[in-house]
């Protein structure tokens, strides 16, 4: 039975929901010291492009104001969190295309 948590929602709550469901089921595996768990990793990524779209739009804001001249930094910025962007769509792709398909396994 699917967990209703993971039904619903954008794609960044279904991301965290799986994190949460993969640190739930290996609980008892212990880490090397020293080591990340995929959900912290998962959330320090969701963080990273966070950051990077939140500077982009500061570039922007800028840019538009008069603050700063400097064209190629503030596309650089927006490309760069762009990227980013659809790189965590892809993960997060692929991890419900994991997820439902272990989801569809007979035990």
């Amino acid at each position: 039975m699917a967990d209703p948590s993971i039904s619903g929602g954008n794609g960044l709550d279904l991301l965290r929901a799986i994190g949460t469901q993969f640190t739930k089921t290996s609980e008892a595996t212990t880490q090397p010291t020293g080591e990340k768990d995929f959900r912290s990793f998962l959330i320090e990524s969701l963080e990273k492009v966070n950051q990077l779209q939140t500077e982009a739009d500061q570039g922007v804001q800028k840019l538009l104001t008069g603050e700063t001249d400097n064209v190629a930094e503030v596309f650089s910025a927006s490309k760069k969190a762009g990227v980013a962007f659809d790189l965590l769509m892809e993960i997060r792709n692929k991890l419900v295309d994991a997820y439902n398909e272990v989801q569809q396994m007979r035990v």
